[in-house]
């Protein structure tokens, strides 16, 4: 007897299938091939004892198992419900044709009870796109794969529930999990713009930033507000598409983060990691592949709090996803993709003892110490950052005010509206949703300068020395200031704008000693 059943292996955030092939032969042994990593080799013994709590028994004959395709390796407790329900039927505990045209996937414990595992939206994504019909997950991942249409998705308790399913000894309705649905998302923040005194140019900055997408750093004296207005970007972003949604779902069910029972992610991430990091946390990877924080921030933000106490490795793998918005991570066995499309915040001191710059305190560092603590953070990494904003503190009257300043709700609005005129835009792009993931291509397109914003731009690039990188990051800030405003053109003061955003570039901090 042969029996074929259809189960996945997790490569990156996307699955592909596995087959699972059971023939029976006379004689008496058990052997499993097709590259199983330990983990599943010792599914034996935890099938053994599941099948005997559910009152059924292994195969009392020469028993084969085969996982296709063979070279790939099979890694992780989640080939516990396929094989068994494999062996169930090549046993005669189920009918054979019951298997056909359905998916497995689960871990198993001793007594037939099934675990969650990870990675199940990419293995329900994949049994929708190759035709499948139905898909078999543990009860406790059943609302996370039911968010994909156009499949059956049947939530298991235990090993006998799956058998009295299959034989249809029991009604399937009660298996049956249906979606919640898609809704639009509300925004969330730990904390609201109105909470945040003053800082009025510093709120305008970040406005801008979420506006476009674009990248910024905080750089001010140590209580002026820079983390409070960092948790407040999440509150002003726009709200996730289900497209966004679907992908970082991906991302945390494949690295086993957060609740999923109840469906999708629709909140946009706020990572914000220690500066202890080590550069395969951050970028991901490991002996068992999984991703790391910047794919975690997908869609959402990744706050660097004390920016210049990350290690150089980990502050330079941040180069090139911030660039791609994307993350190979190749190793001699394997090599997986993740996404990296986060918005990267981060703050900093200005000098080491925090007061370079302060309107009241006194600085304590020399020049050559505030370059070497600038210099910490590469100018190649400082190029991809898009605004560089000074936050200065604030006085006692703004701090004593009692007026009511504006809410993130209605900043969130402006930025929404923004959004909009550039999604329009690029319609027809693929891949591509707001300014600052334009290409060159874009920018000669979408940003061209008048004769006097050339002007403009000509004197700042001499005087500030900025490199053809920072160029264009100022031509993607002013298109989207000028989106803010609804001008179809960009003008010199949208131009004016975004060259002040690069004010702090490392080229010239420190230098007016």
């Amino acid at each position: 007897m042969l029996v074929k059943l259809i189960t996945a292996a997790i490569q990156g955030i996307v699955s592909i299938p596995v087959g699972v092939e059971v023939t029976l032969r006379r004689g008496i042994g058990f052997s499993l091939v097709g590259l199983p990593d330990s983990s599943v080799r010792e599914s034996h013994e935890r099938i053994r004892s599941a099948l005997k709590m559910c009152n059924m028994d292994m195969p009392r004959r020469q028993t084969t198992i085969n996982m296709t395709p063979a070279d790939l390796k099979k890694e992780g407790a989640g080939y516990d419900l396929p094989l068994s329900v494999a062996l169930m039927a090549a046993g005669g505990f189920v009918p054979v044709e019951a298997v056909d045209n359905s998916v497995f996937i689960g871990e198993l414990s001793l007594d037939g009870s099934l675990l969650p595992v990870r990675g199940i939206l990419p293995i329900a994504i994949m049994t929708r796109d190759l035709g499948y019909e139905k898909l078999f997950v543990p009860a406790e991942n059943a609302q996370e794969a039911a968010v994909v249409d156009g499949i059956e998705v049947y939530g298991i308790r235990r090993l006998d529930e799956l058998r009295q399913l299959l034989c249809d000894e029991v009604e399937k309705t009660g298996f049956l999990v249906k979606s919640i649905g898609w809704e639009e998302p509300k925004a969330f923040s730990e904390v609201d713009f109105a909470d945040v005194k003053g800082q009025y140019q510093a709120k305008r900055a970040l406005e801008v930033a979420c506006s476009g997408g674009h990248n910024a750093i905080l750089i001010g004296s140590p209580g002026s507000g820079k983390s409070m207005m960092a948790k407040c970007i999440p509150g002003i972003l726009p709200p996730m598409t289900l497209e966004e949604s679907l992908t970082t779902t991906k991302v945390y069910s494949v690295a086993k983060k957060g609740n999923l029972q109840n469906g999708l992610i629709t909140t946009r991430p706020f990572r914000s990691p220690h500066h202890t990091i080590s550069p395969v946390a951050m970028i991901g990877g490991g002996k068992d592949p999984q991703p790391g924080e910047i794919s975690l921030a997908s869609n959402g933000v990744l706050y660097l709090d004390e920016f210049a106490e990350f290690p150089r490795s980990v502050l330079e793998v941040l180069r090139q996803p911030l660039e791609d918005r994307t993350i190979t991570v190749s190793r001699a066995a394997y090599s997986v993709d993740y996404p990296a499309d986060f918005m990267l915040v981060a703050s900093m001191n200005p000098c080491p003892c925090g007061y370079y710059n302060h309107p009241t305190r006194q600085c304590t560092c020399t020049p050559v110490q505030v370059q070497k603590y600038m210099g910490r953070v590469s100018g190649p990494l400082m190029d991809r950052i898009d605004l560089h904003i000074e936050i200065l503190p604030i006085s006692f009257e703004e701090i004593n005010d009692r007026k009511p300043t504006e809410s993130s709700a209605v900043i969130r609005e402006r930025v929404v509206r923004t959004r909009a005129i550039q999604a329009k835009r690029y319609a027809d792009e693929n891949g591509i949703f707001c300014n600052a993931q334009m290409d060159s291509r874009l920018l000669t397109r979408h940003a061209t300068l008048s004769k006097g914003g050339e002007l403009l731009m000509k004197n700042a690039v001499e005087r500030l020395q900025l490199s053809a990188r920072a160029y264009t990051r100022i031509l993607k800030v002013a298109r989207t200031i000028a989106d803010m405003e609804e001008s179809p053109d960009i003008r010199e003061r949208d131009l004016a704008e975004a060259i002040q955003y690069r004010t702090l570039d490392r080229n010239t901090w420190g230098r007016e000693w």
